[in-house]
């Protein structure tokens, strides 16, 4: 029996115990920018990510061997450092997606992917992974927009922030300028950068960004225009958050507690970006940076939906969308797909669009 146009087919990239957005959740995100969503991923696999950063520090995992494969190899461990001493050395790491199977897991959870779906979807990228530390004593991170450094078009971008630690004041939570996400990216003051929303007439430039000292740091002065809301969190819950929304994190005060947590960026599969090539490597590929249209999304993996953008495989064979031939992948969007609330259960559900609904406005 021929499959129909509007009855999507099974993909290894879906599971039954998929997590839906509420529409009070929608509205969330949509208002303030940023949207906690608790117990996203299971207790289980925070436990497994709290083993991985141990067997990171301690110089434990086999990539970090002088046999690992070059293309796979981390940096050593100094023996002679404690755990904490090279955390404090090496506080975040970033797109290890790219050199280990379970950062591209974590990058592709199915549970983070559904929400993702509803947010900016149905056609998901994923960009790229961070892996914070974030030791006691160690320092934040000065109010920035996350677009101002990765750049989508359209645009896009949204961060998914999984707390693997407990996380409050005293370790070094996020903090988010609620409802700034309405506002455009600031360009930096210096020319030779092409950040930010240049192109809008009156969006005066700035400098500072990321620094943690407000008077240095002039996006302050555009945070202290909103509601300034700390964002604690527990082991599981995911803190989504759209590229524009200023946000930042303090300094970890506590004596013995980490605030560890895993990061990935995404943005809509049909936004072109120019972020995050790889030029070479096992995943480097004819298509990994366009020299004519000077894109970069085959650098990036198909998480969920479709594109008619370039995109890559995962390295290490997580199902997602890229792993879907070319046939399903028609099959599900033949039609464009919209996230609309059910007023029976509170939930957003994907819908194919009517080919025929007309508005008469």
């Amino acid at each position: 029996m021929p499959l129909s146009a509007t009855q999507p087919v099974s993909s290894p990239s879906k599971q039954s115990d998929s997590r839906k957005l509420t529409v009070e959740e929608f509205r969330w995100f949509r208002r303030d920018g940023f949207v906690v969503i608790p117990q996203l991923v299971p207790p289980e696999d925070i436990a497994e990510l709290k083993t991985h950063t141990e067997d990171l520090m301690a110089g434990r995992l086999p990539e970090q061997q002088p046999d690992a494969p070059v293309e796979f190899r981390l940096p050593e461990m100094d023996p002679k450092m404690t755990p904490l001493e090279r955390a404090h050395a090496v506080p975040r790491i970033h797109m290890l997606h790219r050199k280990l199977a379970l950062h591209e897991r974590y990058m592709l959870h199915p549970r983070v992917l559904d929400i993702l779906e509803s947010l900016i979807g149905p056609d998901v990228l994923a960009l790229q992974t961070m892996l914070f530390f974030k030791p006691p004593g160690s320092g934040g991170q000065g109010w920035h927009q996350d677009t101002y450094y990765i750049p989508t078009h359209p645009d896009t971008l949204c961060g998914a922030w999984i707390a693997i630690d407990e996380v409050d004041e005293f370790n070094g939570a996020m903090w988010m300028a609620a409802g700034s996400n309405v506002e455009p990216v600031y360009p930096p003051l210096t020319d030779k950068m092409w950040y930010g929303d240049r192109h809008l007439p009156g969006v005066p430039a700035v400098d500072g960004v990321s620094v943690t000292d407000d008077a240095i740091n002039q996006l302050n002065s555009i945070a202290e225009k909103y509601p300034q809301v700390l964002v604690p969190a527990k082991p599981g819950d995911v803190v989504f958050f759209g590229g524009h929304i200023l946000h930042r994190s303090k300094q970890n005060i506590s004596t013995d507690r980490f605030r560890r947590s895993f990061v990935s960026h995404y943005c809509n599969a049909r936004s072109f970006t120019q972020w995050g090539e790889i030029t070479e490597g096992p995943q480097a590929g004819p298509h990994s940076f366009d020299r004519v249209t000077r894109m970069s999304n085959g650098s990036h993996i198909l998480a969920r939906g479709d594109t008619h953008l370039p995109f890559a495989q995962p390295l290490f064979g997580t199902p997602c969308a890229a792993l879907d031939d070319a046939e399903t992948r028609r099959r599900n969007h033949r039609f464009i797909f919209s996230s609309v609330g059910n007023v029976a259960n509170g939930d957003m559900d994907m819908r194919p669009a009517a080919a025929d609904l007309q508005d008469d406005d």
